[in-house]
Formats: C-alpha cells, structure tokens, sequence
C-alpha cells in the first residue's frame, strides 16, 4: 500500500509499516532528489537529452566570381567551368589559358545552341548560331566525333574533350595559342586565337584558386 510522506509516495512492506518518522532524513531528501530529477527528464526534449552528432557543415566551395577580366556574369560561369576540368584534369595553367582564348575566339565564352540543330536549342544557352551543326562554347560538331549534342551543350563535357584532344596533339606544351588551338580546333581562321591570349591569362589567374 502506497502512503505519502510530505509528498513522497511510500509502499508498505509485508511486515510492520514505515512511518515517516522511521524514515531517516537523508533518505527523504535523495527521493525528493530522485523525484525532481525524473520529472525533469520526463520534461526534457529529445534534443536535450539525445545531442546531434551529425558533423557541422563544412564552409561549401567558392563558386564563381560575378566578374572577371570584364566578362558578364554568364561568361564568367562558363570560363570558370573550363578552368574546373582543367584543374581536375591535372592540367598545367598554359592548357587551361589555350582552352579559354580558344573559347573566346569561337563564342566570346557563351554557350551556343544552333538554329539547324533544333536539339541544341531545348539545351541551356546563351546565344543562338548558325555554323553548320556547331554548337557549345568550342563550337564542336557531333557530326565530326565530338559527342552527342546533349553533351556538347554542357560547358563541362565540351571543355573536357576540348583537353581531350589538346594533350594528344604532340609538343603542344611548346606551341603558340594558335598553334596549339588550331591543331584541335582545325579553324578557318587559324590566326585569330592568339589575339585573346593576354585576356585569357588574365581571366585565368583570377580563376585558378577558385576552382
């Protein structure tokens, strides 16, 4: 049988029963105690009582910069794309910097669809041409070997392929802008990259430690 004892429930044993006076202060007070704590837990959220050990979120990447070297916010993603794979790549700065002046000589670093390829058009893009099926920020051809339109749409795929082919092309390390991206680009006007090599280095390095 339970009593209570200045609001603490006692039980009655099979022998004689405990009044409160038989029962020692220091034992009313550690049930008091007990009392207080229990009903404190019960109050507690799982929160309180079960801490987080999910890891703190880590500071996320640098993404691009708005600007750089003068480009508009959309160029500026896509040279930031280029210099990405080719830092994932392990690719030396000078193949990055020949992949960007390339890319502004053949688009000024926006992404292209094309008006006689109307897939390339249900694609992101910055600009619309009309160079046979060229499409993307190298202006590359699913008709000549370069990947599917769907993936030359992507600034990523087209800059990895663009390297693709760069390292294969022997002595490239030792070549000119033009040289170089002429020998993948196989452009009608062969001249015109190295005009856009001083941009390019300078697009690149305010790039590189971003990517």
């Amino acid at each position: 049988m339970a009593v209570s004892v200045s609001g603490i429930l006692l039980y009655q044993t099979a022998g004689p029963a405990v009044s409160a006076s038989q029962v020692p202060m220091s034992t009313v007070e550690q049930m008091r105690a007990d009392q207080r704590s229990a009903s404190r837990g019960s109050a507690r959220t799982p929160a309180e009582t079960s801490p987080s050990t999910a890891p703190s979120p880590s500071t996320p990447p640098p993404g691009p910069p708005a600007s750089v070297a003068g480009l508009d916010p959309a160029a500026t993603r896509n040279a930031y794309a280029i210099v990405k794979v080719g830092q994932q790549r392990g690719l030396p700065q000078q193949a990055i910097v020949i992949a960007i002046a390339t890319a502004l000589q053949e688009t000024n670093l926006y992404n292209y669809a094309n008006g006689t390829v109307p897939e390339s058009l249900g694609y992101p893009h910055e600009a619309v041409g009309w160079d046979h099926d060229s499409v993307g920020l190298f202006q590359q051809r699913a008709s000549q070997g370069w990947g599917a339109v769907k993936q030359l749409m992507d600034p990523q795929y087209s800059a990895w392929v663009f390297f693709d082919r760069l390292v294969q092309v022997p002595g490239w390390e030792a070549m000119s802008v033009t040289g170089a991206a002429q020998a993948v680009q196989r452009s009608a006007f062969p001249d015109a990259y190295q005009k856009h090599y001083d941009r390019a280095a300078q697009i690149v390095a305010e790039l590189i430690n971003r990517a």
